[in-house]
């Protein structure tokens, strides 16, 4: 099969490379023509283990192209996906402008029958509106497919080879039947709905994925209250079919591009059809304070004065292995470390430039390793749960910090880590091994 991908962002980068894997003709177009020639001498503007090798092998192969010009890629392709960015508006609202300015362009371009199917996530409704802009401007034939993705970064390569389920939703049997064979290779969990079903079930996935995670983190809150071990507690939980280990993990909140966004989206959309989602808009309070209940550990670590004091920031993506820092809980951490007077000396393995880019250079200083942001530390603030930092062996750690203060943002250290170490130390939902700031647990009465 011929496929153009428009967009050559995560997720369009990303499955315009598995297409061809599967012995496709692929044509990856990006109107960023620095993007494109950095594409074309085998670099990947995005962190993602084994995407590169990927790319540079079927373009070797000839199975892989990229180029900024959508009509020729458009002229010669059986599907074209839009995979652009749905990026939010203050509203909350997701912005359809590169969707439609896509659609536009696909119209005009079109040759003969054509497959249209839109991998962005988008509002219900989007489908339909891409079909009309689409039929506006040609009397081509052709149909719309919605194809939403379910990537999580990091593991985008696997996921796409190796997928949960394909959801492909069409009004045309014959087009989404078509679909499915592309995807056969990879499954045979493939459901066929509506169109405005699949662009529903992409928002309803990773609200109730979110709903997980704010779950999990209320458990832990109310844990270091009453005592429990959160950690034990997600295991039990876990075990459960019905509800399953994945993303029962206590931390900091969720963070990226994908999570924050479709939750205030979902919001909005109920809104539009006059339904209040009130328990979405917890999900969203909740991950919005948890990421801050850290530092009012260290506020209370500090007497409430941090003016003046040292923290280093291990984490700055929003999860590990991937370079990815929007709606990172590290920004909004770093900013109010900052304004409280606080010095900050900041380091990840691989996010410290798309970081630095969004988050500016001030009031902190960018470390070339993790035990340099470490040094002469009045305290530690790991945020991301990387590799290299849960190998760090804290009895060497302690003696380059000024004082030994360690927030554990990720639950990374174990008790079996700490020993032997002096270290104040503060994890989320585990008040056993929260060290020099442990709550006073009540009697309960019934």
């Amino acid at each position: 099969m011929n496929i153009a991908v428009i967009g050559a962002g995560y997720v369009g980068l990303v499955s315009g490379i598995c297409y061809a894997e599967l012995g496709h003709s692929v044509v990856c177009v990006d109107k960023d023509p620095s993007k494109i020639d950095a594409l074309r001498r085998g670099g990947i503007p995005i962190y993602e283990p084994g995407l590169q090798e990927l790319s540079v092998r079927n373009a070797a192969a000839g199975r892989l192209r990229y180029t900024s010009e959508l009509h020729e890629a458009v002229r010669g392709a059986d599907l074209v996906v839009i995979a652009v960015g749905t990026p939010p508006l203050p509203s909350g609202e997701a912005d359809l402008s590169y969707i439609d300015s896509a659609a536009a362009e696909i119209g005009e371009a079109m040759n003969g029958y054509t497959i249209v199917a839109v991998k962005s996530t988008v509002p219900v409704g989007t489908n339909e509106r891409v079909r009309d802009l689409i039929r506006g401007r040609t009397d081509e034939p052709f149909d719309s497919v919605s194809l939403p993705e379910f990537l999580r970064e990091g593991t985008a390569v696997k996921d796409t080879l190796e997928p949960d389920r394909i959801v492909i939703g069409s009004d045309s049997g014959a087009a989404a039947e078509k679909v499915a064979e592309l995807h056969r290779p990879l499954t045979d969990r493939i459901m066929i709905t509506d169109l405005r079903s699949a662009e529903m079930l992409k928002y309803a996935s990773n609200a109730f994925l979110a709903t997980k995670i704010s779950f999990i983190n209320e458990i832990a809150n109310i844990c270091e209250k009453v005592g429990a071990d959160v950690t034990q507690v997600a295991e039990g939980m876990g075990f459960d079919r019905r509800i399953g280990p994945a993303f029962l993990r206590a931390g900091i909140g969720y963070g990226g591009s994908c999570f924050p966004k479709d939750t205030r989206a979902l919001i909005q959309i109920a809104g539009h059809v006059e339904y209040e989602f009130k328990l979405l808009r917890s999900v969203v309070e909740v991950n919005r304070d948890q990421r801050l209940r850290m530092l009012r550990k260290l506020e209370t670590i500090f007497g409430g004065e941090l003016r003046g004091k040292t923290v280093a920031v291990w984490g700055l993506s929003f999860k590990p292995d991937t370079d990815d820092v929007r709606e990172s809980p590290a920004l909004e951490i770093i900013r109010h470390l900052v304004e409280s007077g606080v010095r900050v000396k900041a380091y990840d393995p691989v996010a410290m430039a798309n970081f630095r880019s969004l988050y500016g250079d001030g009031g902190v200083d960018w470390c070339g390793g993790a035990a340099e942001a470490a040094a002469g530390a009045d305290a530690l603030c790991l945020l991301t749960e990387w590799e290299e930092f849960a190998r760090t062996d804290l009895r060497r750690l302690q003696k380059v910090m000024r004082k030994p203060i360690l927030i554990d943002g990720r639950n990374v250290f174990s008790e079996e880590d700490l020993a032997g170490t002096a270290f104040i130390y503060y994890s989320i939902g585990r008040p056993s091994l929260n060290q020099g700031v442990r709550e006073e647990m009540p009697i309960l009465q019934y």
